[in-house]
């Protein structure tokens, strides 16, 4: 058995693909909803006729359950949770960062996930604190590293998930990518993340992702571990995760908290249902609140709404409107926009993975002047052939091409006739005029400058635009006047 992983489509640093385990496979982006064999909220063959073709549950709850071990080891996982589909287990390690310590060791486990029919396999890694230091982070990932070549003599690298630790620092998650990269595996998480996402410290999850994929392969599959909440699987996504796990929609259902795509609500506070799953549409808000099952129908409306946002993502890398999706959604709470803002800074790197022709462009604010598809616009508008002369009009009523005379439209910059009707110029949806956008057009102009030193430019500017056009060109010394 082994697992490959292909990509159809990408948008941004996110892809849509197949992940194929064995003889089945599984559409990426998606989500392993978590399975607790003792508490069954929702039965696995439930959730394959929602559309669910993969699990995971913990190997070492099976390992220590007096109740499913033996069974396990007879039966078979598929067997015991009736799921026909891709069964991952994870090792022991969760609760081993959560208690301090498991009675399991590293080839213990590896056995018996192996023996109880587990299809991804996870070693029994170090999930390193956030907050510890660069010495017990550097260690546990010795560890992790060690650990997992252990497991590799046991099972085959197509059939392994090999975690990537290393805690906050983005040089050990750089060096976890790298060394992880030589072990060829195919299916690797980014682990020990949880405590980012529960305390809302996106920026520094930004961090983390953005470096452990800057040492793996472009070819890995990632899985970010414990990523639960459909609010955040856009902003993942655009990082370039491939797979998310959760328990949240139970955990949240037990606590009486009703998911959305922008947060979360205390069920008990809502008087409508603003949703159009079948719980949703069969019940009133008053009702669902007293519904003797109230936890399990607010467990399916849960997952019912993370399996949506992942089919919403699909859709938009389909579409090239990741972007707006990622904007969309990281507007609806201030941390969430800091890791927004946080992944723009890496605009140099996103730019060389990001698709070449979309569907659109939607300016949604400042934000939008730092996105991919304008940091590739100034960097290739210099290839642009021009004459001795060159005319730039900046004028909102746009309008005016001729040879020798350049349109501008921010925030991309000026552009000649012939790519008028191309992406993205053509196919950009902008308010009115703003100094942000205006200033990051110009930027597109510096560019011009810089490549053709031969030309004389003319700027012809609007007089609202001629202080902020002069203030964006002031690095310029030379090659231009503005009129």
């Amino acid at each position: 058995m082994a697992i490959h992983f292909e990509v159809l489509q990408k948008d941004i640093a996110g892809r849509a693909g197949r992940l194929r385990v064995g003889e089945k496979t599984v559409k990426t982006p998606f989500l392993f909803p978590v399975i607790n064999p003792h508490i069954q909220i929702i039965q696995p063959s439930e959730m394959q006729e929602m559309g669910v073709e993969a699990i995971i549950t913990n190997a070492y709850i099976f390992y220590k359950s007096e109740e499913f071990r033996e069974r396990a080891l007879t039966e078979g996982l598929h067997a015991i949770l009736d799921f026909d589909g891709v069964i991952m287990t994870d090792s022991g390690a969760f609760q081993q960062s959560v208690y301090g310590d498991v009675d399991i060791g590293n080839l213990e486990t590896i056995r018996f996930q192996k023996a109880i029919g587990s299809e991804i396999i996870v070693p029994l890694d170090i999930a390193t604190p956030p907050d510890a230091d660069y010495e017990k982070a550097q260690s546990d990932l010795e560890v992790t590293c060690a650990r997992i070549g252990e497991a590799l003599g046991e099972v085959s690298s197509g059939h392994l998930a090999t975690p990537v630790q290393g805690g906050r620092f983005g040089d050990l998650r750089r060096r976890a990518g790298k060394m992880i990269r030589e072990f060829a595996t195919p299916f690797c998480p980014i682990g020990a993340v949880v405590p980012l996402m529960e305390t809302y410290r996106y920026s520094d999850l930004v961090h983390v992702v953005m470096a452990a994929k800057q040492g793996l392969s472009p070819a890995a599959c990632v899985h970010l571990f414990g990523a639960g909440h459909p609010s955040m699987f856009a902003l993942a996504v655009a990082m370039g995760c491939d797979v998310f796990d959760s328990a949240a929609y139970a955990l949240y259902a037990r606590e009486g908290r009703y998911m959305t795509p922008r947060g979360s609500m205390k069920l008990d506070e809502l008087n409508g249902l603003p949703c159009a799953c079948a719980v949703c549409r069969s019940h009133t808000a008053q009702e669902l609140q007293k519904a003797p099952d109230r936890e399990r129908l607010l467990a399916l409306h849960n997952l019912h709404v993370s399996l949506a946002e992942i089919e919403r993502i699909r859709q938009a890398i389909q579409d090239g409107t990741l972007w707006e999706l990622v904007d969309d959604r990281c507007r609806n709470h201030p941390r969430l926009l800091n890791g927004y803002r946080t992944l723009l800074n890496y605009g140099d790197r996103l730019e060389h993975q990001d698709r070449a022709s979309k569907r659109r462009f939607f300016y949604r604010g400042s934000e939008s002047c730092r996105r991919s598809e304008v940091m590739r616009y100034h960097a290739r508008i210099g290839r642009i052939a021009l004459g001795s002369r060159v005319r730039i009009v900046i004028d909102e009523q746009q309008g005016r091409s001729r040879e020798d005379v350049l349109s501008f439209r921010p925030p991309f910059g000026p552009y000649p006739a012939a790519l008028a009707e191309t992406f993205p110029v053509g196919q950009t949806e902008i308010p009115e005029w703003d100094e942000e956008m205006v200033r990051a057009g110009c930027a597109g102009i510096a560019s011009l400058i810089t490549s053709h030193p031969g030309t004389a430019f003319e700027i012809e500017c609007e007089d609202r635009w001629k202080a902020v056009v002069a203030d964006a060109l002031s690095a310029q010394e030379e090659g231009f006047v503005i009129l």
